[in-house]
């Protein structure tokens, strides 16, 4: 038995198509959820003698339950750009991680396969807020600015659809999401024909149109902070609306703060696009935070600590002397 497991953004997703154009396993078995739903191999805790495929989801935040899916004779491939802590060493884990903020696990794939569906890649780095990298890794392929920019939107829009609590805020159940890309080569075959892109134009649009109205708060030194409400909207924007914030502004860092329905507080916070680091070691310093350098967040922050947090914000991304 093959185990393909995978996050739900479009970093997740677009690692996945690529590895699997490259390497076909029909038989895989798909395990996703949402973007924040990364202790994905807790859901595989009996299965024995199986090979896994494990994709942009964080080792140091699934490593118990990785060790016993080893210690259980299963082959774990292991590809990731999230922090990764001390890699088990064993024979039945293949690793590659690389922790530098301008990379993803898309590009990470697309290393590893030397190019073969180097679009899709741009794609995952678009849908990444990997903006930069995105158009670098595009200058060979000589793209015009049209067909660059429905890369970015698909990217966006693909990202989009990962955000959320639970699988009940998203348009598309993420493995669904896959699936429908599953047949396409091409990128542009996919923008072209796929009735699900028109499902997350039209609801990213409404979704932005109410984030954009939301003001911003405790702004202090250059740095921008948002609250949202606890609705499906915000929680499906939120992680776009932070992206495009910190493009917007790229020498300021962002926090976006919005309730969880047990009271707790949902954060997602970006480094400076000019300053990639320290966004998870900010958030690692709080309960239910994880990340990595460029963007992280924190799942479920008690309400008492929020002062606390805001203050550690702005002291860790303070204006550079």
């Amino acid at each position: 038995m093959h185990y393909d497991i995978f996050n739900g953004d479009a970093d997740g997703i677009c690692a996945l198509h690529q590895l699997r154009l490259h390497t076909p396993r029909p038989d895989a078995v798909l395990i996703t959820g949402v973007k924040r739903d990364i202790a994905l191999l807790s859901k595989l805790q009996d299965i024995a003698h199986a090979t896994l495929t494990v994709l942009d989801i964080s080792l140091e935040s699934n490593r118990p339950s990785l060790l016993k899916l080893l210690r259980q004779s299963n082959q774990v491939l292991y590809i990731d750009h999230h922090f990764s802590g001390e890699l088990p060493t064993t024979p039945a884990l293949t690793a590659h991680i690389d922790q530098n903020p301008d990379t993803c696990t898309s590009l990470i794939v697309n290393s590893l396969i030397r190019g073969q569906w180097l679009p899709w890649a741009i794609v995952g780095a678009f849908g990444d807020n990997l903006h930069d990298a995105a158009r670098t890794m595009a200058r060979p392929l000589a793209l015009g600015p049209e067909v660059m920019g429905q890369l970015q939107e698909l990217g966006e829009l693909l990202n989009y659809n990962g955000y959320g609590t639970c699988l009940a805020d998203l348009h598309f159940h993420p493995a669904e999401l896959y699936r429908a890309i599953q047949p396409h080569h091409h990128p542009l075959d996919f923008i072209a024909s796929s009735p699900e892109l028109t499902v997350l134009r039209q609801g990213f649009e409404q979704d932005m149109d109410l984030a954009l109205s939301q003001q911003v708060s405790a702004p202090g030194d250059g740095n921008r902070i948002y609250f949202f409400p606890d609705a499906p909207w915000a929680r499906r924007i939120s992680g776009v609306f932070a992206n495009l914030k910190a493009q917007e502004k790229k020498d300021a860092a962002h926090a976006l703060i919005a309730p969880n329905p047990d009271a707790t507080l949902r954060i997602s916070v970006r480094a400076p696009l000019r300053n990639r680091k320290n966004a998870d070691t900010l958030c690692l310093a709080f309960p239910g935070g994880g990340g990595r350098p460029a963007a992280a967040g924190i799942n479920d922050l008690p309400p008492a600590m929020l002062d606390e947090f805001i203050a550690a914000f702005h002291t860790t991304f303070a204006p550079q002397p």
